[in-house]
């Protein structure tokens, strides 16, 4: 397949919009399910098919078999790459020494944190892959086009040319056939496979289909792509480059230890917020500070606090001034005060705890 776009269409095709009517093997769509890197080229068949610039054939099989694998994906998705991660930090905690010891752990922890958004990225991936199918011109195995694959194994072509059972290989490429075949129109149509060895003219040139498929494809009418990003962009640059430029404002997740700065940030000025108002209440005489000798611990009483208790909170509020700085600690408006609370629960969500914890 050639690498310009004015090879792969006629002239009136380029001239005029055209639409690519394009088969992707469960193989491909698997692919994009596991790997969170492939979410622009989901996104970008996305706004193609809206924009009508691709149509999908999706074959029943296709549908099924990717849902009889989308959970072991999901369930694999950075899997392996936890447990690495995991060892990896058990043994800085027991052979790391000094500085270096705490700084390699964050990073891990980091590390840690971004894989176990990928299970997640797979379950979002998926769900946008199954509308995509649903959005596609669905296609049934009907008993011609299973006449059709069991001749192929009968003939020994590929995909038949292995010693192993391709029949649904050979359906999807059957398929395939009956769809460009039936078509009265001028469309494009186009078929994206990663099962090289068994479409693919191996030994000669996987970039080009088997000579026993080699009929199916054309360079003005059928293509043949082990590469969906490639083929993508070859049928509409145009579109994939402002499809590209958007995705570079895609936001990335917080690492952990941006969401654990934050969040010590943030208990750190409710807890100084809070100190203040029992500062006040002992000004005022609503709170009492008593040594130990008057202390109260059966009953408790609420409006007393120990004087070493109060000693130290004293000494901690002077460290949060020098540490944190007198700028980021108020006075709050009702409105900032309801952000600081609401960010800090967010944040202790996102780490594990339930909502609306609010102790400090």
């Amino acid at each position: 397949m050639s690498d310009a776009v004015p090879e792969l269409v006629t002239a009136e095709q380029a001239a005029e919009p055209y639409t690519v009517r394009l088969l992707i093997d469960s193989d491909v769509w698997l692919n994009l399910a596991k790997d969170h890197r492939q979410r622009p080229t989901i996104s970008a068949l996305e706004e193609l098919t809206k924009a009508g610039v691709i149509k999908l054939i999706v074959p029943q099989q296709v549908i099924d078999e990717f849902g009889r694998n989308k959970e072991r994906v999901i369930r694999e998705s950075g899997r392996s790459l936890a447990s690495t991660i995991r060892r990896a930090k058990d043994a800085v905690k027991l052979f790391g020494e000094g500085d270096g010891r705490d700084q390699a752990l964050a990073h891990l922890s980091d590390v840690d944190h971004r894989i176990t958004s990928l299970g997640e990225a797979a379950n979002d991936a998926i769900a946008r892959i199954e509308a995509l199918f649903a959005g596609g011109e669905t296609t049934a195995t009907d008993d011609t086009t299973l006449l059709a694959a069991a001749q192929r194994a009968i003939d020994r072509r590929a995909p038949f040319h292995h010693q192993k059972n391709s029949i649904g290989d050979a359906i999807l490429i059957e398929l395939y056939a009956r769809a460009l075949f039936e078509d009265e129109g001028d469309d494009l149509f186009a078929f994206v496979t990663h099962n090289k060895h068994d479409f693919s003219a191996m030994g000669v040139d996987e970039r080009e289909p088997h000579p026993d498929i080699a009929a199916l494809f054309s360079p003005d009418r059928s293509l043949y792509s082990l590469n969906l990003n490639a083929l993508l962009n070859e049928v509409a640059p145009d579109w994939l480059d402002e499809l590209q430029a958007e995705s570079e404002f895609e936001e990335e997740p917080r690492r952990l230890s941006e969401i654990l700065k934050a969040l010590e940030l943030l208990w750190r000025q409710i807890w100084y917020n809070r100190h203040w108002n029992l500062r006040i209440a002992i000004e005022e005489g609503r709170h009492r500070v008593v040594p130990e000798a008057e202390y109260s611990r059966n009953p408790y009483q609420p409006d007393e606090t120990l004087d070493t208790v109060w000693a130290q909170a004293l000494g901690a509020a002077k460290r949060t001034e020098d540490e944190v700085g007198l700028d980021k600690l108020g006075p709050w408006t009702d409105f900032e005060w309801g952000m600081l609370n609401g960010k800090m629960s967010a944040l202790r969500w996102v780490l594990g705890d339930e909502w609306d914890m609010p102790d400090t």
